[in-house]
């Protein structure tokens, strides 16, 4: 059984940054068409990575088995690294397409997910502070005996 792997590194440009993707193929070919598909479906990725330039996309395609024709066979994964961030998600679909588009669904959810936790900390973390600072003063809670 042989595995045929091929690494290309894609500059990915959008409107104002670039974020470096590196595409890997198991069992299937890297065709034009195929890297231009991955390369529209990420770029609202890029615009979430507010700019970064250093960010980091790898992206792997492949199919799961050489000798099955039904099924699942069509596999997309991505690691998203960068701007303090790091995302991970994976699909298996029919057709190839099929899997990067619910593999960028994942990867948008779980970044957007991330950007609310980071939001709701700084909010409690906040509160906290105002109720400590509520108690320290003396005309704040008074007690009486």
């Amino acid at each position: 059984m042989c595995t045929i792997v091929i690494i290309i590194i894609v500059p990915i440009s959008l409107s104002s940054t670039t974020m470096n993707t590196n595409i890997k193929t198991t069992d299937i070919t890297l065709t034009p068409a195929i890297s231009e598909y991955v390369a529209k479906r990420l770029a609202k990725i890029g615009a979430l990575l507010e700019g970064d330039s250093t960010a980091i996309c790898d992206v792997e395609l492949g199919r799961t088995t050489a000798h099955h024709q039904k099924g699942d066979i069509f596999r997309a994964e991505l690691h998203i690294t960068g701007a303090g961030k790091n995302a991970y998600a994976s699909s298996e679909a029919k057709d190839l397409y099929t899997a990067i588009d619910s593999v960028r669904e994942e990867a948008l959810r779980e970044l957007r997910s991330g950007k609310g936790k980071r939001v709701s900390l700084i909010r409690r973390s906040g509160a906290r502070v105002k109720n400590m600072v509520k108690g320290l003063w003396p005309w704040g809670r008074q007690t009486r005996m």
